[in-house]
């Protein structure tokens, strides 16, 4: 039986601390790894590393200043010697009816998620073509980069652009050495994401019935797409974008649905509360 192993590699998971991104890296020590985790909010990283164990590395940076990401960078090759393999699962997103969005509310999510991705990539891919390493950068996008999808602009915007950089460079950077892909989840709950994304328990639920699995999908089952993907298993995988959804996008756009069950004045009173609900007190 084929196992997943992970030992001796070091991993950064960008927005590791909470959600998708601290699954994948319970998964990643699970499979021997070094991980380092990175977001803003130094309490939340600790918390993290504290609960998960001694191979997690909590390190601050924000993703959106090319010289933070740079720090970031310097910091683990003098804690870890090396570094592997970089996880984009930095992230923001919020429901808005587009003719209500801020120039200020569609920037702040290009800069985490677009910007963000493309400086961890930019300082990693540069340093290994440099010192002649191989290398794997491993985007979270998600299912609508094709299609689009309505009243999230910004981060179908943002992705959209990562899953292009993913392939560009899975070309561009197969010569030496480098894997690129992507992985594009569907309906993932979380404390964090998912509470800003459904508007409601009565939404929810209309959302689960559609789905074909009629379930919403298991975290560790990402997880252990991820760290495949980052392992030895997969050294001629590259330029791969993956769904993990259950099939969901083939009914279509994630939140078009919302459309179909509210009319349009609802649901931006639903959005407007739902922000108000998840602002950071």
């Amino acid at each position: 039986m084929l196992t997943i192993d992970l030992s001796g590699k070091v991993i950064l998971v960008t927005g590791g601390g909470t959600g998708l991104g601290r699954s994948m890296t319970e998964t990643f020590v699970k499979c021997g790894a070094q991980v380092v985790i990175c977001g803003r909010r130094q309490e939340v990283l600790e918390k993290a590393a504290a609960e998960i164990g001694p191979s997690v590395h909590p390190i601050p940076c924000d993703v959106r200043s090319y010289e933070s990401v740079e720090a970031l960078m310097q910091r683990i090759l003098e804690k870890l010697g090396r570094l592997d393999a970089v996880v984009n699962n930095a992230a923001g997103n919020f429901l808005a009816a587009s003719e209500t969005l801020s120039p200020k509310g569609f920037r702040a999510v290009i800069d985490i998620v677009l910007m963000g991705s493309f400086h961890t990539s930019r300082w990693a891919g540069a340093y290994w073509i440099e010192k002649g390493l191989p290398g794997h950068i491993l985007n979270i996008v998600t299912t609508y980069t094709e299609t689009g999808c309505a009243f999230v602009l910004p981060s179908a915007a943002a992705k959209a652009g990562v899953q292009a950089m993913t392939l560009s460079l899975a070309y561009e950077w197969a010569p030496y050495n480098i894997r690129v892909n992507a992985i594009a989840p569907g309906p993932f709950p979380t404390e964090g994401a998912w509470s800003r994304l459904m508007p409601g328990q009565d939404f929810e639920e209309i959302y689960r019935q559609r789905l074909p699995t009629k379930r919403y999908g298991r975290h560790e089952e990402l997880g252990a797409l991820a760290a495949f993907l980052l392992s030895d298993l997969a050294p001629y995988l590259t330029g791969a974008v993956i769904p993990i959804d259950g099939a969901e996008r083939l009914q279509g756009a994630m939140f078009n649905y919302l459309a179909q069950v509210a009319d349009r004045e609802t649901l931006k009173a639903a959005f407007a509360a739902l922000r108000e609900a998840t602002r950071p007190q």
